[in-house]
């Protein structure tokens, strides 16, 4: 359904040195780094058919959260999760919601970890058991 998700960055530096780490969880390996014709820098990181991008806004306006969006990352195993938000807090993330571990009382079990990125940008990690 969807071709990438890009979030915003007032520091592409720290985002890409947090986003290095994180992704490289998932299996993720360097972005790909582009600059647009306008002069903002981007990092592409591809990884099992999509695409997740880190930007510096277009419009040359601070970058700034999306209030209710969650960009959420599939895990392959409940130490997955657990493995991604460490080493999110490790890079400078703030743990968020309920702490990293499984939510029982949902109609399908998941294990779930949030944070925010060094920007404010809201992750989620999630993984789910097959019944």
């Amino acid at each position: 359904m969807f071709s990438h998700v890009m979030v915003g960055t007032n520091d592409l530096e720290r985002s890409k040195r947090f986003y290095d780490a994180l992704l490289a969880v998932l299996g993720a390996g360097e972005p790909i780094r582009n600059s647009n014709t306008t002069g903002q820098d981007r990092l592409f990181y591809r990884h099992d058919g999509g695409m997740f991008c880190v930007s510096e806004p277009i419009n040359g306006e601070p970058a700034t959260v999306a209030n209710g969006a969650t960009v959420g990352f599939k895990c392959s195993s409940a130490e997955q999760v657990l493995q991604f938000h460490a080493t999110a807090i490790a890079h400078g993330a703030t743990s968020i919601e309920e702490p990293p571990g499984l939510r029982a009382g949902r109609p399908v079990p998941l294990h779930l970890a949030y944070v925010r990125d060094p920007d404010g940008n809201k992750l989620c990690a999630m993984f789910r058991p097959k019944p």
